[in-house]
């Protein structure tokens, strides 16, 4: 079973081999008050500060230490922070990267892939486009393929993030998490086990983790909107998908416009920039879709910061 090799023991023991590599992300928290919520107490887990500008870099590099790298080095489709995340772990272990990204992908993204000095192929205008043209490169010159979310090592990366906010903070009782394909909600969701409620936050425009819920199994779904570069894969994944529906206690959709909401309040509340992707877990808190009973001590996992820096002073 999947929950067998993604399980608490399994990303514990990964943990060591990437904690040299990344940051121990902070936690800060903010007064309920400022966005409207007089009896919670709200905690943002600030993943936007990790190597690579988002929290792809723990899953890049537990598939590095843990798999055999061939000569070809590595390969990655990606909306642009999974591209960036395997490029940094590659420049770091001084591998050949080869990344794949769709027209859609931010100039930010894929300014980041180039400083690292990754090849940079853009192939299509969505990551499914992106992701044909890798396994098509992979198979031609042998080169590894590292999935954005749905490889073992994938998830047992993203999930030291719960391994983290565990130690950091006491009684937790809810987390909200953004989903596009799911590693990363998959990962954090196997380590509480259900001991807290995982929460998944979808764009409206993509809802892929929703509606693969509704049919019981991963199905096809918009891939759209103003996150579209990171939370619109299409479809979630078939690993991530039995470790949601058995651990993830549900899963809220937010619009666009508060999206863009969140990202402007967490920039007058903390002067944080996060992506659309980044803020729309937050978007959920903020615009009131998710509502917090009294006294819940609420986790909001801020993820990815790989975007233009915007004046909100308009």
């Amino acid at each position: 079973m999947i929950e067998d090799r993604v399980s608490k023991s399994e990303i514990a023991a990964a943990y060591p081999l990437i904690a040299p590599h990344i940051r121990r992300t902070p936690v800060v928290e903010i007064d309920g008050v400022d966005i409207r919520l007089d009896r919670a107490q709200v905690l943002l887990k600030l993943e936007l500060l990790q190597h690579s500008g988002s929290f792809k870099v723990r899953g890049a590099f537990v598939n590095l230490a843990m798999r055999e790298i061939p000569r070809a080095g590595v390969v990655a489709a990606s909306g642009g922070n999974h591209g960036a995340a395997v490029a940094y772990a590659a420049m770091r272990r001084r591998i050949p990267a080869k990344i794949f990204v769709p027209s859609i992908s931010s100039p930010a993204k894929v300014e980041r892939i180039r400083h690292y000095g990754a090849d940079l192929v853009v192939a299509g205008e969505r990551y499914a486009d992106a992701l044909a043209a890798s396994e098509i490169w992979a198979a031609e010159s042998g080169a590894l393929k590292v999935h954005a979310y749905d490889d073992i090592e994938t998830l047992l990366g993203q999930g030291t993030i719960g391994l983290e906010l565990e130690d950091q903070v006491e009684d937790l009782t809810t987390l909200l998490v953004p989903v596009g394909g799911g590693g990363l909600i998959g990962g954090i969701a196997a380590w509480y086990g259900g001991q807290i409620r995982v929460i998944g936050v979808e764009p409206e425009l993509s809802p892929t983790l929703t509606r693969a819920l509704a049919a019981g199994r991963p199905v096809d779904a918009e891939a759209g909107g103003i996150a579209a570069d990171s939370l619109a894969p299409r479809r979630v994944g078939e690993r991530v998908f039995p470790i949601a529906q058995r651990y993830v206690d549900r899963v809220v959709l937010v619009s666009d416009e508060a999206i863009r909401e969140a990202q402007e309040t967490l920039w007058r509340l903390l002067r944080v920039v996060a992506e659309p992707g980044g803020a729309a877990a937050f978007a959920a808190l903020a615009s009131g879709r998710y509502r917090p009973p009294p006294g819940e001590r609420v986790g909001v996992l801020l993820s990815g910061a790989n975007t233009i820096v915007v004046d909100f002073a308009r």
